[in-house]
């Protein structure tokens, strides 16, 4: 696993910036996908971004401008529907109305339209699917009528080092389309911005890539190369741009083949580089370079009963592990995280791994790894929330931390060691006290707001639901509402035909119309 929090902008245009290399296996899915145009030579053509689209055939408007509005989530006063947005990116036609773009492009959008070049008439459109792990989407136009006669662009394979390609779409600062000149700079697995926490091969170039860019075609040879999707920002590096290569469009496009998304998946493990003789010694592992050591396996992930710290991963899938934890894979030395890149879920991945100098081998079945999902940014849901008597709990997120802007040492340390110090086994779903409506009934409790809620009238809150539960339970002594919060001497302590009696007075001061929202069923 391959837990990576950083700060990069992506390159949608907006009033706030969010911003498996087998080209092969691209055509089953698109021809799923309304028989998209496929080669997988372009990477061993000679390399001339020159020979991309020629503007006298029209095929410029297979690239169109998304004008997005969109709802951005309150998490401050979940019960709001939220504030009110827009912004605008680009995608291109990959087949029968169909779009491909970026899922930060159409991130809680409440409405799409689309324009091409050469036609201002706006047409509205709607999401097909959408992958924020992967930050792609598909889109398609209410009506495709006025998109029968384009020509889909073609993809090709991954561009090599230091050849030339064209970022094409309609960055910030004008209507019609623009076209920008670069090379490709590196191919490397990298951190993407839009939850923050997934990393997937991407490619850098130093074509430029400006907000509103998001979601358009990069070219070489007359071929889609990559999605261009994020940048950093002018005062970290200049000219310094990212693009989402074939084989992650691919997974995405052959994810989605079945009618549903179903995410990426993950082993869960961190390794540690196995370099010294000591090191060796002690794994008893020889002097051939193969072999990683497992510095951590996370119990809920797709290894968690299987590998153990200390264990030397020697191969995947019958490819040899190299002791810095790279793999040589299609020809290409590679981040071993890349061999399970490609899978699904459901799908096996064959382990080889020493365990006190004895060999190991076996099948994994591979799933999604859920908990770290918390840690990331969400998108297109509704904050959940449940108000009892002016007190409001939310589930722990980044998205609520950073909302609340919560500085409390117990709500930090849950949240910075959820993962490292395996937190979620024993609170898979952290509830935080996040704000006191003030009312008579509650004076002097607003010190306790950004808490943690550790019991509720003696039971242990695991998740917002138990926090529904546990409110309507009552203790030995019927006559309180008694919360414990984590590491707080005193507990917080209500009286409950009072908290009852102000709960619906509280709820019409503050214009609230649902005192929870769990989620949807």
């Amino acid at each position: 696993m391959k837990l990576v929090v950083f700060f990069v902008t992506a390159c949608v245009s907006f009033h706030f910036h969010v911003f498996s290399m087998n080209p092969r296996l691209l055509l089953p899915a698109f021809a799923l996908l309304c028989g998209v145009p496929f080669s997988s030579h372009a990477a061993d053509e000679p390399p001339s971004a020159s020979q991309a689209i020629d503007l006298t055939t029209g095929e410029w408007e297979s690239v169109v401008n998304i004008d997005c509005s969109v709802l951005v989530p309150d998490y401050r006063e979940p019960w709001n529907a939220g504030q009110p947005s827009g912004g605008s990116g680009t995608g291109f036609l990959i087949g029968k109305n169909r779009f491909l773009t970026n899922a930060h492009v159409v991130s809680n959008a409440t409405k799409l339209v689309i324009r091409t070049t050469n036609d201002p008439q706006p047409h509205p459109a709607r999401i097909v699917f959408v992958a924020h792990d992967c930050d792609l989407a598909i889109i398609e136009a209410e009506d495709g009528t006025a998109f029968e006669k384009l020509k889909p662009l073609t993809f090709g394979g991954i561009p090599k080092l230091n050849t030339e390609l064209i970022a094409v779409g309609y960055p910030i600062g004008g209507d019609r389309i623009s076209v920008t000149r670069g090379v490709v700079s590196r191919i490397d697995f990298r951190p993407f911005s839009h939850t923050q926490v997934d990393s997937h091969l991407a490619i850098q170039v130093d074509a430029a890539i400006n907000p509103g860019n998001s979601g358009g075609p990069v070219l070489q040879n007359g071929k889609v190369v990559g999605v261009a999707f994020q940048g950093f920002n002018g005062r970290v590096a200049q000219n310094v741009g990212y693009i989402i290569p074939v084989p992650v469009i691919q997974r995405f496009l052959k994810d989605v083949s079945d009618g549903t998304y179903d995410h990426y998946v993950d082993i869960a493990i961190t390794d540690f580089p196995i370099e010294n003789s000591a090191q060796k010694k002690a794994l008893k592992v020889g002097d051939d370079g193969v072999g990683v050591m497992v510095a951590d396996v996370e119990p809920a992930g797709s290894v968690g009963n299987i590998l153990k710290r200390g264990d030397v991963l020697l191969s995947m899938d019958g490819n040899p592990v190299l002791n810095n934890g790279l793999i040589r894979f299609e020809g290409e030395l590679m981040d071993m995280n890349e061999v399970v890149e490609r899978k699904f879920a459901g799908d096996k991945l064959k382990l080889a791994y020493q365990r006190d100098g004895k060999k190991e081998e076996i099948d994994v079945e591979l799933k999604r790894f859920d908990p770290y999902v918390k840690l990331g940014s969400q998108y297109n849901q509704r904050p959940r929330f449940l108000v009892y008597a002016g007190l409001v709990f939310q589930p722990m997120d980044r998205d609520l931390m950073d909302a609340h802007q919560i500085h409390d040492a117990a709500a930090n340390y849950l949240f910075d060691n959820y993962l490292t110090d395996k937190l979620y086994v024993e609170r898979p779903e952290p509830v935080i006290m996040t704000s006191v409506l003030t009312d008579e009934v509650n004076t002097h409790l607003a010190i306790y707001a950004h808490s943690v809620v550790d019991e509720i009238n003696g039971m242990k809150i695991k998740s917002l639901k138990d926090v529904k539960e546990a409110l309507a339970k009552k203790d030995k002594n019927e006559s309180f509402v008694v919360v414990k919060l984590l590491e707080k001497g005193r507990p917080l302590v209500l009286k409950r035909d009072l908290a009852e009696a102000a709960h619906p007075r509280i709820m019409q001061t503050y214009n609230i119309t649902e005192d929870a929202y769990l989620g949807d069923e």
